[in-house]
């Protein structure tokens, strides 16, 4: 008979919001479509609310990382969302500038990088997210910085769509390297180190 106190993972749905999440963003990043509902609803609710609760049901398990990181970058997405839509809403409400949004995405980037520190002692498919994703805050908010209008920002900005796209496949990947493991009861994909729990 099973265990009734052994829980779910939470982790690969937090890993599959964040992933497919960022993937679509960063396909629009690289210039192939225009910023709309779609990203904004996936916004929403799986790289927002999903990772939300994927972080709260971390905490029921003791893993402060899994909770700082899900419920935050669930709280990322929400942000994000809203610096998009609250202008088109409230007039009084301007959306931010480049220098704004540069610093916005600098503070993510710290954030993530600080983070990373603490995937050093984790699965190498967990580092290279965190690596990734830092890198890629840090390449948006260059390309705000240098003016992403600027044929320099859309450079950058297009760079980062590419580098955005590797860093939503590689949570992908583990994501469902987590589970695929989980189900065989073997190792099926290699994610560099333990189960994430």
């Amino acid at each position: 008979m099973a265990d009734k106190n052994i829980l779910a993972n939470p982790a690969p749905l937090g890993l599959m919001g964040f992933g497919m999440t960022t993937v679509l963003l960063n396909v629009h990043n690289a210039g192939y479509f225009v910023l709309g509902s779609m990203i904004l609803a996936m916004g929403i609710f799986y790289g927002g609310l999903a990772q939300i609760i994927a972080g709260i049901l971390e905490y029921r398990k003791g893993n402060t990382f899994g909770v700082v990181a899900f419920t935050s970058y669930g709280l990322f997405w929400l942000t994000f969302v809203f610096l998009n839509i609250i202008p088109s809403m409230y007039h009084g409400f301007e959306k931010p500038g480049d220098i704004g949004l540069g610093w916005y995405l600098f503070m993510w980037g710290l954030f993530t990088g600080l983070m990373f520190v603490s995937t050093l002692k984790k699965p190498k498919a967990l580092q290279f997210v965190f690596l990734s994703l830092t890198i890629l805050f840090w390449l948006l908010a260059l390309s705000h910085f240098v003016g992403s209008a600027t044929e320099l920002g859309q450079l950058i900005g297009r760079i980062a769509g590419y580098e955005g796209i590797i860093c939503g496949l590689s949570a992908i990947y583990l994501a469902m390297a987590e589970v695929i493991n989980e189900t065989y009861g073997k190792t099926i994909l290699l994610i560099g180190g333990p189960t994430i729990k």
